[in-house]
């Protein structure tokens, strides 16, 4: 019976001891479901639900006719998984895929890609990279290729898509247009390095980022939660006033002047004068990470400077202002040297004696214009001070532009700065701190009988093709002087081309006016002592019946030989106006674009064009030719048995898509619109390739993609 009553007992024992464990695991399941419950819950819905952001497509920059000047491309980081293809998949097309990629990248020979890939292969790879950042038309073809047309599944193509903010034209307006560069944590700052446009319509562009939720239904799978998707607010694009073909005119004009002389820096505006639209605005400094070449690097046409000889029209427009003078009224010129308090003027060459005040304005005489200032304000400065500012040179121009920072003048209530010579040299274009956008504009008065206009470069903004706002050209000053001291003051800006500084720019197809300026440089630790100068050109054309104004500024470096405004900037000036008038624009007729078509015995290459290219570029050298087809017609250039020049139709079959490689992008881009086709560019520089082949059927709002090398 002991035996008995001993193993009743423990099984008792052990019954009992799992009776409690029963209960105390009860008891905790209930315990952790009443309490902890809903935070594991929540826990393991996030761990099986995510939050994808759905990013919105940046807005394109275009200038008013469509041209696209910064647009978001679409570009693949390409790889291969090796270990999802069949190895009998694998050795049947290598040899054709590799054949296909070499053709397709010309980087590397069949042999070396099929190399490559058989070892990969082996290696059993899971992320071969095949490339980065290879352009649409690229990875559109090569998705059609052997092995990669099955899929990431059974062909392993792996796709990483990217998008990029593409400025098509390189530098061309860089500083203007501005590159975006997405935002980086720097000093636990969040840091967006952007500028131009890009910067000041920021808000625009971006849009608003979409989201959705998506669920995990499998190991490696996941499905959008339904309802849970908000879809991107794209950004809007922006419409710019600028021109491309006066700004790349603009641009190499600059770079060749900057080039030739050796110069800093510079800076090209023009401004339509009607409306103060800005056409081009090229900004040229010394490229840090190349010797000898230019490269868009800071907005010189907002930086303040004193900026010399130019600034005496405002001195003629203050002085006429209060009925002081008349432009014909004779002025001394002392021979060029006068002295003013403790100080002497000089002017740059001296002999000139008693002459009418426009002819003294054309000879940029310093004495001439700060005597004038002199007699008539010394007693009261503050009137010459009063007119300046009213003037709008005082405060900033307004235009759509970060970073413009407010002229500034000396005045007689600042004594430290003011003194007896302060006066005359105020009256020349020293002790006032102005940019060259600042006299752009106030030359642009003049040529606009008066009237001040803004200076913009934005004139619409569009969401999904249609307009959504549209930006108005702004009057500043209606009459800023009166139209009788209007007509007095381009009698001077005329003289300047006609006999005075400026008359090695005058041109025989159409008449200039303006104004030449040199200025040492005291700036940011630059003191005079180091002969820095400051050489500029503005003015307007044609002088009868101004279209546009433009003020060309070049900053030379120390010690140069060559720095005087009618040396170095007023030769910018006439081949930018020689190519505006050459292209007809307005009411231009055209005409020979003959200070800047200078062959130098170097060969043409004869291209498909229009014919009016063609003709401009003959005239220009003086070449005979024939020819029986309109304006707009695509043409090239051929000679005929007897060696004389003939320019013939290139035939575009209608509705086809044609070969454009080789082709000027202009050209291009004006044939494909023709047909209907939607345009869209990639990279810098010559066509290289098409996404869609030549001789395809051309459909009516197709995208075609130029890919530039």
């Amino acid at each position: 019976m002991s035996v008995k009553r001993d193993i009743r007992f423990r099984v008792y024992i052990a019954f009992s001891v799992i009776c409690i464990l029963g209960l105390a695991i009860v008891f905790k399941a209930a315990s952790i479901q009443m309490q902890e419950g809903p935070e594991l819950r929540a826990r393991a819905q996030e761990m099986s639900l995510r939050t994808d952001t759905l990013f919105a497509e940046r807005g394109n920059i275009y200038t008013e006719d469509g041209t696209i000047l910064c647009s978001t491309i679409p570009q693949f980081d390409v790889h291969i998984d090796f270990t999802v293809i069949n190895k009998d998949t694998f050795y049947k097309n290598i040899d054709a895929l590799s054949k296909q990629l070499s053709d397709l990248f010309r980087d590397a020979t069949a042999a070396q890609y099929k190399a490559k890939f058989v070892k990969a292969y082996r290696d059993s790879a899971r992320y071969f990279s095949l490339g980065d950042k290879i352009a649409y038309d690229k990875y559109f073809t090569l998705r059609n290729f052997p092995i990669f047309n099955k899929g990431q599944r059974r062909g392993g193509l792996i796709v990483d898509t990217r998008n990029t903010r593409d400025n098509p034209f390189d530098i061309l307006a860089l500083q203007t247009v501005g590159k975006y560069q997405p935002a980086i944590w720097r000093d636990k700052k969040l840091v967006r390095n952007v500028k131009g446009l890009e910067a000041m319509y920021d808000s625009l562009l971006s849009g608003n980022n979409g989201w959705r939720m998506k669920q995990r239904i499998a190991a490696s799978k996941w499905a959008t939660v339904e309802g849970s998707r908000v879809e991107p607010n794209n950004g809007k694009d922006i419409v710019t006033t600028l021109d491309v073909s006066i700004q790349n005119v603009a641009e190499h004009a600059l770079m060749g002047a900057l080039k030739q002389y050796n110069c800093w820096n510079g800076t090209c505006i023009v401004m339509e004068v009607s409306t103060g639209k800005i056409r081009a605005m090229a900004n040229l400094g010394t490229d840090a990470d190349k010797v000898g070449e230019y490269t868009e690097d800071q907005n010189y046409a907002l930086k303040l400077a004193e900026p010399g000889s130019t600034f005496k029209l405002v001195t003629l427009m203050s002085l006429l202002k209060d009925g002081l003078i008349n432009v014909e009224d004779n002025v001394n010129c002392y021979g060029g040297q006068r002295q003013f308090a403790h100080r002497v003027m000089h002017d740059s060459h001296h002999g000139l004696g008693v002459m009418p005040i426009k002819n003294a304005y054309a000879q940029s005489s310093n004495v001439a214009m700060g005597s004038l200032a002199y007699e008539h304000y010394y007693k009261n400065p503050e009137k010459f001070i009063k007119n300046i500012k009213s003037f709008h040179l005082n405060s900033k121009t307004g235009i759509d532009l970060n970073g413009e920072v407010k002229a500034n003048i000396q005045e007689p209530h600042e004594k430290n700065l003011w003194n007896a010579a302060t006066l005359p040299w105020l009256a020349t274009g020293y002790g006032v701190m102005i940019t060259p956008l600042h006299t752009c504009m106030i030359y642009n008065a003049v040529a606009n009988g008066g009237k001040m206009m803004k200076p913009y470069l934005v004139s619409a903004v569009r969401q999904y093709g249609k307009e959504i706002i549209e930006i108005k050209p702004t009057v500043l000053e209606e009459q800023i002087v009166s139209k009788e001291n209007i007509a007095q003051l381009r009698k001077c800006t005329e003289e300047v081309v006609l006999t005075g500084t400026g008359k090695h720019i005058k041109s025989p197809n159409y008449t200039i006016a303006g104004k030449t300026g040199t200025a040492q440089v005291w700036d940011k630790g630059i003191p005079y002592s180091a002969r820095v100068y400051q050489g500029s050109f503005v003015g307007y054309f044609p002088a009868d019946n101004p279209k546009y104004t433009m003020v060309v500024v070049v900053r030379t470096k120390p010690h140069s030989n060559s720095y005087y405004g009618g040396t170095i900037a007023a030769p910018v000036f006439r081949m930018v106006a020689d190519k505006i008038f050459a292209n007809g624009e307005g009411t231009y007729q055209g005409g020979p674009i003959d200070s800047f078509a200078k062959t130098n015995k170097n060969l043409l290459a004869a291209k498909a064009t229009t014919f009016y290219n063609y003709k401009t570029l003959l005239n220009a050298l003086n070449g005979p030719y024939k020819q029986s087809y309109n304006m707009n017609a695509m043409t090239q250039i051929a000679t005929d048995s007897s060696k004389n020049i003939v320019i013939g139709k290139k035939e575009l079959a209608e509705n086809i898509v044609p070969n454009i490689v080789g082709m000027s992008l202009k050209d291009a881009v004006f044939i494909l619109e023709k047909q209907g086709m939607r345009v869209r560019i990639t990279g810098s520089g010559s066509i290289q390739s098409q996404s869609i082949l030549p001789g395809s059927f051309a459909k009516r709002g197709q995208v075609i993609i130029i890919q530039l090398s």
